[in-house]
C-alpha cells in the first residue's frame, strides 16, 4: 500500500476511525476516574564510613558505594516490614506494605532515595519516616561486628519523609493523552484491516487485476433512482442523466468499423442495477438520433417492460416459438425514437430456448435493422442466459455495482464470458457516490451545470409518452 492509500482510507472511514478514537479515550477517562488516588513521601539516606584517615578515604567511599546496593535491595524484604509494622502497629500484611516502597541509589553516590506510596498522604508520610529509621537501625545492626561498639558503616537521614496532598496516580492529563493516542493507533489499525479483508469493488483499480476491459463509465448514484428510473424523468442537466450520455459516447469507440452494433448488458449477481443500465443507455442512445433496439432477454425475471411500462404481454419468446413477427412484436416509445421488444410469456426452458437458431436468426434480423441493439440480460453467476447471449452477441457490458459486488464475483463474471469465447467491450460502474474520486468519470458529478433561466420563466413539464405498435 502506498501513501495515497492510507489517506484514500482515512478519508473513507474517518467516521469510524473517530469512533474508536472517542471510545478509547472515553475509557482511558473512565479508568482514570475510578482509580484510587495514590500520594507518595520520599526520604533520602546517605551511607558513609566511619574512617578518617584521608589514605583510607577513597577506599572507604568505594565500600559505601557497594554497600549502598545491598541496603536499597533491603528496603523490599520481610524483615524492615515487620519492624516498621510493629513500629506504626499497622494492620495489614507485610508483603503488602514491602510492596508500597521503591528503592533509587542515585548514579555514583551513595544517596539512597526511598518512596512510599499510600492512598492517604499522612500514612505515605509516616510510613516513608518509619522505613527510614528502621533502615538506619538495620545497617548499624548488620554492620556492627560482634562484640564491638561501633560500626565501620552508617546510613544517615538527610531529608526525612515528604509530605504532598497533591496524588502521583493516576495522571488524567497522562491517562487520556495515552487513550488519545492509542485511540487513533487502533481505529486507524481497523481501518487499514477491514480494507484489507474488504474485497468490494470501490475504485477502478480493483478491476484492472481482474479484466483488461476499460472502465466506459460511471452512472452517479441517486437516491430518487426507486421513483424516477428512466432518465426522461429527470431534467436533461442532471448528473444521472449526463452519466449516460458519457456512457453513450464512450459506446461509440467500441468495434467502430462495424456498422451495427448488439451489446449485452449484465452483471454477476442480482440487484446491481443492469436493467435500468440497459434501459437508459438504449434510451440515451435513441436520443442520440441512433436507430435503437432494446431487446428484453431476461426470461426469468424481466423488469424492462415495467420500467417502460409498455405491454409484456408478447415479446422476444412470442419470436423464438414462432408465434408472431418480429414486426409485430416490436413496440414503438415514439417521443424518444426507442424500438423495444418485451420479453413476453416467461419459458420453463430459458437457456435453451436462448440459445435455439432462431435466438440466432432474431440477433441477425435486429442487426441488420438498426445501428445498435441493447439487450438486457440476466445475472452470469446464477444462471448462463447471459453467457449464451454474450456469444451470439458483438460484446458484452458488464454492470458492477459500487460498494455491493466483491473481486471473486467480477472475477467469476469476467470467468463466465471467456468460457464462452464472448468479448467483453466494458465494465460499467452503477451507483458511484457523487463525490467519489476512485473513478475519474466523477467530474462535475454532483455539482450540477444546468442553464440559467430567464427571470419568471417556468420549466415546461415533459410531454407525454406515446406507444405504438410499429408497423414494418
Amino acid at each position: 500500500m502506498e501513501l495515497r492509500d492510507y489517506l484514500r482510507i482515512l478519508r473513507r472511514r474517518w467516521v469510524s476511525i473517530l469512533a474508536v478514537t472517542v471510545l478509547v479515550t472515553a475509557m482511558a477517562g473512565i479508568f482514570t476516574a475510578l482509580q484510587t488516588p495514590q500520594y507518595a513521601s520520599n526520604a533520602r539516606l546517605f551511607i558513609s564510613t566511619a574512617d578518617t584517615d584521608e589514605s583510607l578515604l577513597l577506599q572507604g567511599s568505594q565500600f559505601s558505594a557497594q554497600r549502598v546496593k545491598s541496603y536499597a535491595d533491603l528496603i523490599n524484604s520481610r524483615e524492615l516490614a515487620n519492624r516498621v509494622k510493629e513500629d506504626l502497629e499497622l494492620d495489614t500484611d507485610a508483603s503488602a506494605l514491602a510492596g508500597k516502597v521503591q528503592a533509587e541509589v542515585a548514579v555514583d553516590t551513595v544517596n539512597l532515595s526511598l518512596t512510599v506510596t499510600d492512598t492517604d498522604p499522612y500514612e505515605a508520610q509516616r510510613i516513608a519516616q518509619a522505613y527510614a529509621e528502621s533502615l538506619v537501625d538495620l545497617v548499624r545492626e548488620l554492620e556492627t561486628p560482634s562484640g564491638n561498639s561501633g560500626t565501620p558503616v552508617k546510613a544517615t537521614i538527610v531529608d526525612a519523609a515528604s509530605f504532598s496532598d497533591t496524588p502521583v496516580s493516576p495522571n488524567p492529563t497522562r491517562n487520556i493523552a495515552l487513550g488519545l493516542v492509542l485511540g487513533l493507533l487502533l481505529g486507524f489499525g481497523i481501518a487499514v484491516l477491514r480494507e484489507l479483508l474488504d474485497t468490494r469493488i470501490r475504485n477502478a483499480e480493483d478491476l484492472t487485476a481482474m479484466t483488461e476491459a476499460p472502465v466506459l463509465g460511471a452512472i452517479v448514484n441517486d437516491t430518487a433512482a426507486t421513483k424516477t428510473p428512466l432518465i426522461t424523468q429527470l431534467p436533461a442537466q442532471s448528473p444521472r442523466a449526463e452519466s449516460f450520455r458519457v456512457l453513450r459516447t464512450n459506446l461509440q469507440f467500441v468495434d467502430v468499423d462495424s456498422p451495427s452494433k448488439v451489446f449485452v448488458v449484465t452483471s454477476a449477481v442480482p440487484a446491481e442495477g443492469k436493467t435500468s443500465t440497459a434501459v437508459n443507455l438504449a434510451i440515451s442512445v435513441a436520443q442520440g438520433g441512433a436507430r435503437t433496439m432494446l431487446l428484453e432477454c431476461d426470461l426469468r425475471r424481466p423488469r424492462a417492460a415495467g420500467r417502460l411500462q409498455i405491454d409484456e404481454a408478447v415479446g422476444v419468446t412470442s419470436v423464438l416459438v414462432g408465434k408472431v413477427s418480429v414486426a409485430d412484436a416490436t413496440q414503438r416509445i415514439d417521443d424518444i425514437g426507442l424500438d423495444v421488444i418485451a420479453s413476453g410469456p416467461l419459458p420453463p426452458n430459458p437457456a435453451e430456448l436462448l440459445q435455439t437458431n432462431a435466438m440466432a436468426d432474431l440477433l441477425t434480423d435486429l442487426r441488420a435493422r438498426y445501428d445498435v441493439v441493447v439487450i438486457d440480460a440476466p445475472p452470469l453467476l446464477p444462471v448462463t442466459d447471459a453467457a449464451l447471449l454474450a456469444s451470439k452477441a458483438d460484446g458484452a457490458m458488464l454492470v458492477v455495482c459500487h460498494g455491493k459486488a466483491t473481486r471473486d464475483q467480477v472475477s467469476g463474471a469476467v470467468e463466465r464470458l471467456e468460457q464462452v469465447d464472448a468479448h467483453l467491450v466494458g465494465v460499467v460502474m452503477n451507483r458511484v457516490p457523487a463525490k467519489s474520486g476512485g473513478y475519474g468519470y466523477g467530474y462535475g458529478y454532483g455539482y450540477g451545470y444546468s442553464p440559467d433561466l430567464e427571470p419568471g420563466s417556468v420549466r415546461t413539464p415533459a410531454k407525454k409518452r406515446r406507444r405504438s405498435r410499429r408497423d414494418d
